[in-house]
């Protein structure tokens, strides 16, 4: 039986993420989109990963953004849900509604095959992260050159796990 269900890549950064953080008595909450929650798989994959995820939310729709983490439909209606501006709110959402987590993580983006527009193509990937008491979150939009769904999947988990390295 393999060690992971996971990618090695995946795998061995995600035993960094953890250990890491525990290290340092870090928390973490992550909002899911569209990696389905693989973030959360990879950080439970390693032993000791309660120390560090507290909780994780998979909001694939609009509908579940705005009800579980309070993302605003004029966020969503005026910039869509693949944007800065809903990243934020996915990752402001997800901080305010735990209390234990110091850092929240929330990914969301175009996975394809399908969904793609000019302005926003396959492989669009946005990312914010926000630390409990920093007044300044980082944000960021990636377009990934995998252009299938699982090299796009993979690429923000790895990503989004690089981002809850302290």
């Amino acid at each position: 039986m393999p060690d992971s269900v996971l990618p090695k890549q995946i795998a061995d950064l995600a035993e960094r993420v953890i250990a890491e953080n525990a290290a340092i008595g870090r928390k973490v909450v992550l909002a899911e989109s569209c990696t389905g929650g693989l973030v959360a798989a990879a950080l439970t994959e390693v032993p000791g990963s309660s120390a560090v995820l507290e909780r994780g939310y998979v909001t694939y729709s609009n509908t579940a953004k705005m009800g579980d983490l309070g993302v605003s439909q004029d966020i969503i209606d005026a910039f869509g849900a693949v944007s800065v501006a809903c990243v934020y709110a996915m990752a402001q959402g997800a901080l305010e509604r735990s209390e234990a987590a110091d850092v929240s993580v929330a990914i969301s983006g175009i996975a394809g095959p399908d969904g793609g527009t000019a302005t926003k193509p396959v492989g669009t990937v946005v990312f914010a992260r926000m630390v409990r008491g920093e007044e300044q979150p980082t944000a960021e939009e990636r377009l990934f050159d995998e252009h299938t769904r699982a090299g796009v999947r993979f690429q923000a988990t790895l990503c989004a796990l690089e981002l809850l390295l302290p």
